[in-house]
């Protein structure tokens, strides 16, 4: 695979620069940079897809198989239960491992910044080569070349001093704060672990109160059907009262 210093090599070769070592500065300095940043991206990028699959994907599988235990014990498989149980801890303990791994060496803010830094060294190189953008009021590379210097050297410090944040290279950085930091690794475990276990109680505290509801409705409609026969019993009693007492009435007044 052809890499950024191999496609510029002969661009490099080919400037019009008065001293020789200059050209060797922009080899052994600027593209050696390029170079070493790239490979910690792509090493750095290689863990990180492979964590980040497994939280995700695991966080897919997990609930689906918790649902799958909620189901009518006789209608699943032999040792279902502990088929489940082993799986939802193998995947409940992957998925808090590699989340762990992420947050613990930072490979998702590591890689953000191996990028960021090799585009940003890339982008000020084209500019030198074609005297364009911040170079476009140099009429010659040997002018510009200071300047290219000083940029590449300050994007260079910038990145060093992002990874060693809690040094003194800026009294004014924000310092790093272990205790809060372990603080919220310590929240999103916890929270990755107590998901599944939520999840399941949810699921009975929500049947145990479907089944209370539907044995109150039951009731509730027995005693009203009660109810309603009762008064239909004592409809039927008084119609048939007034039917008698009419009757004998009737009889009293014939001869």
């Amino acid at each position: 695979m052809t890499t950024f210093a191999d496609k510029v090599g002969e661009i490099v070769d080919d400037l019009e620069l008065q001293k020789k070592y200059d050209k060797s500065i922009i080899k052994h300095r600027f593209l050696d940079e390029i170079s070493y940043y790239e490979q910690k991206r792509d090493h750095t990028k290689k863990y990180y897809n492979i964590f980040r699959f497994i939280v995700t994907t695991g966080s897919i599988l997990l609930p689906a198989i918790i649902s799958m235990g909620q189901m009518d014990p006789t209608k699943l498989p032999k040792n279902f239960d502990i088929i489940t149980y082993w799986a939802s801890w193998t995947i409940s303990l992957s998925v808090t491992a590699s989340n762990g791994f992420l947050q613990l060496f930072s490979l998702d803010k590591n890689y953000f910044s191996y990028s960021m830094v090799v585009e940003q060294l890339k982008t000020e190189g084209w500019q030198f080569f074609g005297l364009s953008g911040k170079y476009e009021d140099y009429p010659s590379h040997q002018e510009a070349y200071r300047n290219f210097s000083k940029s590449v050297e300050s994007i260079k410090r910038k990145q060093v001093e992002q990874e060693f944040s809690n040094g003194k290279g800026d009294s004014k950085k924000k310092k790093f704060d272990f205790q809060g930091e372990m603080k919220k690794f310590q929240t999103d475990q916890n929270t990755v672990m107590m998901q599944p276990v939520k999840e399941a109680l949810t699921n009975h505290i929500t049947n145990k109160i479907v089944t209370e509801v539907e044995d109150k409705v039951e009731d509730k409609v027995g005693d009203l059907k009660e109810m309603v026969n009762k008064k239909g019993n004592d409809i039927d009693d008084f119609i048939q009262e007034i039917t008698e007492t009419k009757k004998g009435d009737t009889e009293k007044g014939n001869p």
